[in-house]
């Protein structure tokens, strides 16, 4: 039977142990980029396990905002990883392992400096955008116009970007560290949505969380074949509206669907490096994240 509807208000504590960060790196974890090739999918992510666990153990897809793998997302994956899984996060704008310069991450950093100095309603508008770009000088406009166009043209990849993210479910069956154990997703704004096609697309697929990502529709949903989460802000209208007709779809299609509203949250609310950050949220969101994943992933 399929479960839909909020979470409960009695979910319980989740405890992390704290880890030794000296130098800044994080003692108790292993990291490293790695890149790999499956069925004809050349693919580069990082990786982040427990330093000291020798076995196999349960994987977490952490699937990235528009801005690519940074530092927000590396960090996230540790904090994953820390809580005792193995926890990649594919680089979707590598090719063939190498992000080129416009896609680098000091250029992404240069966009989102860019879009913090404009005004809000300049986001999602291309006219207004143009406009503010205008008053920069050219090289520096030339350059940022170029990472926004295909930052924000990306929407259009996400069949291949789904399959990057098979191939990263290919890649994890058989690596040492994962192999024959479960595997669920967690994605973030375009990841949120990447990680909602995924589980549509990925019958392997064990669990998948979407946070503030577009939903899909109820012909793409009758392919999920595992529990769903949601988390998504009140105030974040765009997104937010469409969870009633997923909601819906989801119970009639008897499939497993539990999510949260936070009223007062805008979108991007869990991550902490953006004006948009709400704590008391992404506190409780990230507390039933952690119950979701222990609950399809034991």
């Amino acid at each position: 039977m399929g479960s839909y509807g909020k979470f409960e208000k009695n979910t319980f504590l989740y405890c992390l142990h704290t880890t030794v960060i000296q130098g800044g790196l994080t003692m108790s974890l292993h990291n490293e980029w790695i890149s790999f090739s499956q069925n004809g999918q050349d693919g580069r992510l990082y990786l982040s396990r427990p330093a000291h666990v020798e076995r196999p153990l349960p994987a977490v897809i952490v699937i990235q905002e528009i801005w690519g793998t940074d530092r927000h997302i590396r960090e996230l994956t540790d904090r994953i990883a820390m809580a005792g899984y193995l926890a990649v996060a594919p680089d979707l704008y590598a090719e063939n392992g190498v992000r080129s310069e416009m896609m680098g991450e000091e250029r992404i950093d240069r966009v989102k400096d860019f879009l913090d100095s404009v005004p809000p309603q300049a986001w999602g508008d291309e006219a207004l955008r143009n406009q503010e770009l205008e008053k920069l000088p050219a090289p520096e406009r030339n350059e940022l116009k170029e990472t926004l166009g295909t930052l924000f043209g990306g929407l259009g990849r996400f069949p291949q970007l789904v399959q990057t993210l098979k191939a990263t479910v290919d890649f994890l069956q058989g690596y040492q560290y994962s192999a024959g154990e479960r595997i669920a997703s967690v994605g973030f704004c375009m990841g949120g949505a990447l990680s909602a096609l995924l589980a549509c697309e990925e019958p392997r697929l064990a669990g998948a969380v979407i946070y503030y990502g577009n939903l899909p529709g109820r012909e793409q949903a009758e392919k999920i074949q595992c529990p769903v989460a949601g988390f998504f802000g009140g105030l974040d209208h765009r997104i937010t509206n469409q969870v009633p007709g997923f909601v819906e779809s989801m119970k009639e299609l008897d499939k497993h669907f539990k999510y949260e509203i936070y009223e007062e949250a805008h979108h991007a609310f869990f991550n902490d490096t953006r004006a948009s950050y709400n704590v008391d949220a992404a506190r409780d969101a990230w507390v039933k994240t952690l119950q979701f994943f222990k609950k399809v992933l034991a």
